[in-house]
């Protein structure tokens, strides 16, 4: 059981990060909320009644008080972020000494624990503005969506935005390989497909390789071509915490996991080549994805068939135009080895990303 207690606002304590506070002297209450904190990735500062160093009891970003402390802790400072915990799922008292403690909410164990691991993982991370969340898919084969996802992750990684690039096509051959990092070592998606609930924001990013500054959670060598929905979800939820940018590519096929994708994405691209049968399997494209996400912008490829243009083109698929997406020179170099698309910041094409993540930014910040 929980619980949200309505009272007097108390004063701000400024969402400082740092450490979880447990006040109980119950010890099994205590294992139990230790456990919580250990699967939530946060050490706790425990402490049997109001802790004696100054500011102890305001500065914590989250307080957990066990049913047992109520009393000791009632003179304590009105703030934000305080949980009274309990195990007695028949004991209503509860809700008025948490009225006396000023307690936002009021937690019974066990029924509330993952409630609990949730908020506890938000203070033990940082909870901030989420990351702007962009998916490209192709309109149709070959249309160049995976070069334009990892020259937009490129691009937002040499800007300064801390970047995870998603590889969500398993078929797509695996954007480490179009990177350079197919023997990077971290972890790719197969690793992740029990993953369930909550999974760690910094310990997902710590766990991928690291390509050109960004991180990439791309597919392996091996036979695994699908994922859990949930474990999309959970996935893709941590790498948003994270803030920053996050650059997801898609398949044309909108299943269970792309669904789960497609439903934290911020912002969608769909590649279209500039000819009419590329268009008229965009529209099919368009009308799939177009039923979870809400935002789907049209980028144009050329060359151009006769009485085609880039306003052409988004006219007839009824899609926000965000322009023409230029071909990259090379992607290969002699004598310099294997270049991703957009790390060189005077071509076109690394010029267009720069130009789309000015536009999405100013966006996402007045929205």
């Amino acid at each position: 059981m929980a619980g949200t207690v309505t009272h007097d606002p108390p004063p701000d304590a400024g969402g400082l990060q740092g450490r979880p506070l447990i006040v109980t002297e119950d010890v099994g209450l205590l294992d139990d909320l230790l456990r919580l904190c250990a699967a939530a990735g946060a050490t706790p500062e425990v402490h049997h009644g109001l802790p004696e160093r100054r500011g102890g009891w305001e500065a914590a970003p989250l307080v957990l008080v066990g049913d047992d402390a109520a009393r000791r802790v009632r003179g304590a400072a009105r703030r934000r972020g305080v949980v009274l915990v309990g195990r007695d799922q028949d004991d209503s008292g509860i809700w008025r000494r948490a009225i006396e403690i000023g307690a936002d909410h009021v937690l019974v164990l066990p029924d509330g624990e993952q409630w609990l691991v949730d908020r506890i993982a938000d203070v033990a991370e940082g909870v901030g503005r989420p990351a702007l969340t962009v998916g490209v898919i192709g309109g149709r084969g070959g249309a160049g969506a995976s070069t334009l996802a990892c020259a937009l992750a490129v691009t937002a990684a040499r800007e300064g935005l801390r970047t995870l690039l998603v590889d969500a096509d398993p078929l797509g051959g695996g954007l480490d390989v179009l990177l350079g990092g197919e023997t990077a070592e971290g972890l790719r998606w197969p690793a992740f497909a029990a993953s369930r609930g909550r999974v760690g924001a910094g310990a997902l990013e710590e766990s991928l390789p690291e390509l050109h500054s960004l991180r990439v959670l791309s597919w392996d060598r091996g036979d695994c071509v699908a994922v859990p929905s949930q474990a999309v979800r959970a996935v893709l939820a941590a790498a948003r915490r994270r803030g920053g940018a996050v650059v997801v590519d898609l398949p044309r096929r909108v299943d269970e996991g792309v669904a789960e994708a497609l439903a934290q994405i911020d912002l969608g691209l769909l590649v279209v080549p500039a000819e009419l049968r590329a268009v008229a399997a965009a529209a099919r494209v368009a009308s799939a994805v177009g039923m979870v996400l809400r935002d789907l912008r049209v980028a144009v490829r050329g060359p151009y068939a006769r009485g085609l243009d880039d306003r052409e083109v988004a006219r007839l698929l009824g899609l926000p135009l965000v322009g023409e997406v230029p071909v990259e020179s090379a992607l290969w170099r002699s004598g310099e080895g294997r270049t991703p698309p957009g790390a060189v910041a005077r071509e076109p094409l690394a010029r267009f990303c720069t130009a789309f993540w000015e536009r999405a930014l100013i966006e996402a910040a007045a929205a």
